[in-house]
């Protein structure tokens, strides 16, 4: 092996050496803001779909097991996450955020507050990715205020037919309604494996 080849093989391992350092040194220096802005979003969202309460905090009898079971039925959902909705030391509601898998543009991410009684209070669209005038409507007040304010079990697109309360889908994104509504049944669904001791 020539003298240059392993000059040229000696440089090319220092340069990626203090690429992943700069990386790593990158990579720390964003991830902590980055996770603050995620958790003021969230903060932001709770808020919005429960602005009685004074602070959220885990739930602390969160089943994930069980979260599985409850939407079992309602295909391409996940539970990520229960926060109880507190107003001083009384019990407000809870805040239920779960991901839609069936998205026309994929994963579409809502937090849905639910009072007490089972009424659904509101929703706030966390994560969404669908096509510019259309799916991404459902940010859109005149879509998602549609929930609130409904005691149900259950919500069903217009389109559709079902029971429970009906929705009018986004013009032009059948899809990205059904996904936002499924989100919401989910956590209605979930509500209900909670709701009963949240009433006693």
């Amino acid at each position: 092996m020539s003298s240059k080849i392993v000059k040229n093989a000696a440089i090319l391992a220092a340069i990626t050496l203090v690429a992943g350092a700069l990386l790593g040194v990158v990579q720390g220096v964003t991830e902590e803001p980055i996770a603050k802005a995620k958790e003021a979003a969230k903060q932001q969202a709770y808020k919005q779909v429960l602005s009685e309460a004074d602070k959220f905090e885990p739930y602390a009898d969160f089943d994930a097991e069980a979260a599985v079971k409850a939407v079992a039925e309602i295909e391409g959902t996940v539970i990520d996450e229960v926060v109880t909705a507190k107003k001083g030391s009384e019990d407000a509601g809870y805040v239920i955020t779960v991901t839609d898998k069936n998205g026309y543009g994929g994963n579409i991410q809502v937090s849905v507050g639910i009072l007490p009684d089972k009424t659904v209070n509101g929703i706030a669209i966390l994560s969404i990715n669908e096509t510019a005038g259309l799916g991404m409507n459902a940010q859109k007040p005149e879509f998602y205020e549609q929930y609130a304010g409904k005691q149900t079990g259950s919500f069903y697109v217009s389109k559709d037919g079902g029971n429970g309360e009906e929705i009018q889908a986004i013009s032009g994104a059948t899809i990205t309604s059904r996904a936002v509504t499924g989100a919401v049944n989910a956590a209605l669904a979930y509500y209900e494996t909670i709701g009963g001791s949240a009433n006693e």
